[in-house]
């Protein structure tokens, strides 16, 4: 039978070398992951070129920029393929009406994204309180049983059946440690996602 002293260590070094811990900098303390929490980027940090025109913020009115937006926003398409996408997008729109229509793209981009980004931000923070909760009662039921066994004419079966939940739980936070440890890079992804459609966007086409 596994020892409980064993199943208190190991959670007490887990909760120690968790993320929540780790991560814990910038303007959040509870933030867990190694990144920096930034809550929402600014246009400026994915657009460098002019300001872009009031008209672009209706980007959503016009159907096939607001399908576009949704199908190059989706990580499910390969990034090369959603690159492919957008060039030939902008390679067959009219000299006069590129500028516009690149910037209602590049604004869709960045409202979408941008949006999903600070949604999984949110996500991480609600997955990284349960964590705490989570490590603070699997340390109780430790001490819990740590005392029970100890107890005289203390149930065998009842310690049993306790340390077998309480190995079993803590496998189960091990698991949402490592999963945690991915869902923190996602806001990266969509930021470089983001910057990287929004560069090729800006590229010259080829000349005719």
């Amino acid at each position: 039978m596994v020892s409980v002293k064993h199943i208190f260590l190991a959670v007490v070094l887990i909760s120690l070398s968790c993320p929540p811990v780790q991560g814990a900098q910038g303007d959040d303390p509870d933030w867990p992951c190694i990144q920096r929490k930034v809550p929402e980027l600014s246009i400026g940090q994915i657009w460098t070129g002019p300001t872009l025109p009031v008209e672009a913020a209706d980007w959503s009115n016009d159907e096939v920029i607001s399908e576009m937006v949704e199908e190059l926003a989706a990580r499910r398409m390969p990034l090369p393929e959603a690159q492919e996408r957008i060039k030939a997008y902008r390679d067959t729109l009219p000299p006069e009406q590129r500028p516009l229509r690149t910037a209602m793209l590049i604004q869709g981009l960045f409202d979408k994204m941008n949006g999903e980004r600070s949604h999984v931000i949110s996500g991480i923070a609600r997955y990284a309180h349960r964590q705490r909760d989570m490590a603070s009662e699997l340390r109780r039921e430790s001490s819990a049983l740590d005392v029970l066994r100890n107890k005289s004419g203390a149930d065998g079966n009842e310690i049993a059946v306790r340390t077998e939940r309480l190995t079993f739980q803590t496998r189960i936070f091990q698991e949402r440690v490592h999963s945690l440890t991915y869902v923190c890079e996602v806001p990266t992804l969509i930021e470089q996602r983001l910057y990287a459609l929004v560069k090729t966007l800006t590229e010259a086409p080829p000349e005719k």
